[in-house]
């Protein structure tokens, strides 16, 4: 059976996953629901697992959640489920909509107003990922939860 470490020795078995999913309503209330769902879970994955999490985790975890949130909510016509998981140092993001559309990253533009989300989420996650389903698509950003200590802010290598 795998497992997550966490602080102290904690240890959350693979059968067990850390995660919450929920379906989203329409209208920006929605997205801030969701933004205020992933502090609450990560909040609590750090103080019932002991999973470090860094302010930098949260804060880019909520600014990830909002722009795929915003953006399912934006040109998917139906539901959205969002859902939150550890999966061993990282969170991963992951939201389903109802729009078989595939996101692409647009070419960078300074002048551009709006429409950066998706390059703004490709920037700070880790890994980045569209699954199209039998109905709709999958998007998953995977954040890291601690703080790279060779000081690189999203935790990638160097190409």
């Amino acid at each position: 059976m795998e497992s997550v470490s966490g602080g102290e020795g904690n240890v959350v078995p693979a059968a067990h996953p850390i995660r919450t999913t929920v379906a989203l309503d329409g209208g920006g209330a929605g997205i801030a629901e969701a933004r205020h769902l992933a502090a609450g879970f990560l909040t609590r994955v750090q103080a019932e697992h002991g999973l470090p999490v860094s302010a930098r985790a949260m804060d880019l975890t909520q600014l990830v959640v909002s722009e795929l949130v915003t953006n399912a909510r934006k040109y998917a016509p139906g539901p959205v489920v969002m859902e939150l998981r550890i999966a061993g140092a990282t969170v991963e993001v992951i939201v389903w909509d109802s729009d078989p559309v595939l996101p692409v990253p647009r070419a960078a533009d300074a002048d551009r107003v709006g429409q950066h989300g998706l390059e703004i989420v490709l920037a700070v996650a880790q890994h980045f990922e569209v699954q199209r389903e039998s109905l709709g698509k999958r998007i998953t950003a995977r954040i890291a939860l601690a703080d790279d200590p060779g000081g690189d802010v999203t935790g990638r290598r160097p190409h």
